[in-house]
C-alpha cells in the first residue's frame, strides 16, 4: 500500500507503536504530528490518504482536529484512536466526521482491517 498517512498523537511512544504497526501492514513512512495543531498545519500543507488521530492532545484535541479537517475536506478518511474508557465519546467523533476508531491497545491485524475499509 502506498498511502500517505498522517499520525497525530502527543505521546512519542504511541506514535512509534502506530508507525511500527503501519509498517507491519505495508504502510511505511507516515508523517508524525505532536498534537492537533501541528497535525492540522501538516494536513493543510499536503495531500493525505488517511488521518489517524489520538483524542486527548494539547493545543487541539483529536475532536477539534476532525472538525477543522472537515471544514475543508469531507473525503479523507479519519480514524480516531481512543482508549476503552473513551469509547462512549466515539459517537460524537463520528458525528463530527470521523470514519472509524481504533481502541488502544490494538494489533497490526486490527489496524490492517481498519485500513482495508478505506483503501481497498
Amino acid at each position: 500500500m502506498n498511502l500517505k498517512v498522517l499520525v497525530a498523537d502527543d505521546s512519542s511512544t504511541m506514535r512509534k507503536i502506530i508507525l511500527r504497526s503501519l509498517a507491519a501492514v505495508g504502510v511505511p513512512g507516515a508523517i508524525e504530528a505532536n498534537d492537533g495543531a501541528e497535525a492540522l498545519a501538516l494536513f493543510q500543507g499536503g495531500e493525505f490518504d488517511l488521518v489517524l488521530t489520538d483524542w486527548n492532545m494539547p493545543n487541539k484535541s483529536g475532536l477539534d482536529l476532525i472538525h477543522a479537517i472537515r471544514e475543508t475536506d469531507r473525503k479523507t478518511p479519519i480514524i480516531m484512536i481512543t482508549t476503552e474508557a473513551e469509547k462512549t465519546r466515539v459517537v460524537s467523533a463520528i458525528q463530527a466526521g470521523c470514519n472509524d476508531y481504533l481502541v488502544k491497545p490494538f494489533t497490526a491485524d486490527t489496524l490492517r482491517e481498519k485500513l482495508a475499509k478505506f483503501v481497498g
